[in-house]
């Protein structure tokens, strides 16, 4: 059985027990919160559509907040004595999916 879920406007493809990043959502780690789901598939079923899924919950729980790889940026304009570089990491969460309760 696997869930299609939205956290943090991006869409997750997900199986009971996964770990994966995300961004931020606002949770602290040891939380539990339920995502919006957009689709389940159970063996040959597949739920889509906001009627079929009102029921359906998946939880996922939050275990700790990390960063995300280093990303270098840098300008250059050629004889005017111009550079600038800066560096950036993004703040993710890695959620784990506890539960998936298909419609």
């Amino acid at each position: 059985m696997f869930a299609i879920i939205s956290v943090g406007n991006k869409q997750f493809k997900v199986e009971k027990d996964q770990v994966f990043l995300s961004e931020k959502s606002g949770k602290n780690p040891g939380e539990e919160f339920n995502a919006n789901v957009l689709l389940v598939a159970e063996d040959n079923k597949v739920n889509v559509g906001a009627s079929p899924l009102s029921s359906a919950k998946v939880t996922v729980k939050v275990l700790e907040d990390v960063k995300g790889k280093k990303i270098d940026g840098f300008k250059y304009k050629r004889r005017k004595n111009y550079m600038r570089r800066w560096g950036h990491r993004q703040s993710l969460q890695k959620l784990q999916v506890v539960s998936i309760v298909p419609a």
